[in-house]
């Protein structure tokens, strides 16, 4: 099966000032993309464009909101009409909490579905005719809490299913249009969506995160993204913890449920 080829290719990266958005930002860049990278933090993205100028990255850097519809709307016309097309959408863009859900202020919740959830809708809808046009792809950062579990994390966990449930139902529809969608979960990943996580307040959360098993590399994660996005890969479990957390849910989900509870009790008590 031939493997897709992202050299010139328009590929755009949600979330791209964080820890793994640079890191995809890099080996994308690297394998001759046009990247273009959306965050709310201006200031980071600046600082990222000038390091990538003293590489062969090429990379064009926006300020914004991806909960903002109208701001996508427009986003995305200015890039279209900027490079003309649309190959790739990776929607990145995260926000977590950890929090007992009642203890937790539901804005809390509100905010990351509107990050998490409704940010991926937003682009995925303002760059689909794009993509489209291109037989381009689509690719959604999940996590672990997309298919299983996760205490602490109601709102996120909501977040990461309902991607799940919306990206898995869109496929059949866009499969005839060449159009390829990729879900990726990877496990813990050194990046500060955990050290920024809010917490029942809204406030930057002060309990420390439990990790199971080693946290990956951003690098190394990205890496295995852009390779599982050359197969067109449907699913991609990264890291050795995030596959067993897959196949032990779906085969002894109540083993499963109880082992993560009491692993993780220790950030909401």
């Amino acid at each position: 099966m031939p493997q897709r080829d992202f050299k010139d290719k328009v590929v755009i990266i949600t979330g791209a000032a964080g820890g793994l958005g640079r890191a995809l930002c890099r080996s994308f860049g690297a394998a001759g993309a046009l990247v273009v990278g959306i965050d709310k933090a201006a200031l980071e993205l600046e600082l990222l464009g000038r390091d990538f100028k003293q590489t062969p990255v090429n990379f064009t850097g926006y300020a914004a909101d991806v909960s903002d519809w109208e701001v996508t709307q427009k986003l995305a016309h200015r890039i279209l009409q900027q490079f003309g097309r649309i190959d790739l959408l990776i929607n990145n863009a995260g926000l977590s909490h950890r929090s007992r859900f009642a203890a937790t202020d539901i804005a809390v919740i509100r905010r990351v579905l509107a990050v998490n959830f409704f940010g991926a809708l937003n682009w995925t809808a303002a760059a689909l005719p794009a993509l489209i046009q291109s037989r381009g792809m689509i690719i959604t950062l999940s996590s672990v809490a997309g298919f299983s579990p996760l205490l602490g994390r109601t709102g996120y966990a909501a977040s990461k299913h309902a991607l799940h449930g919306f990206f898995e139902s869109l496929r059949p529809e866009l499969e005839p249009e060449g159009v390829a969608i990729m879900l990726v979960c990877p496990s813990f990943i050194d990046t500060p969506i955990n050290k920024n996580a809010l917490g029942a307040d809204g406030n930057p959360v002060q309990h420390e995160q439990v990790v199971v098993g080693r946290k990956l590399d951003p690098a190394v994660a990205a890496q295995r993204i852009l390779q599982a996005a050359r197969r067109e890969q449907k699913l991609l479990l990264v890291g050795k913890t995030s596959r067993l957390a897959y196949w032990l849910n779906r085969l002894a989900p109540r083993l499963y449920a109880a082992a993560m509870a009491k692993r993780l009790r220790a950030e909401i008590e």
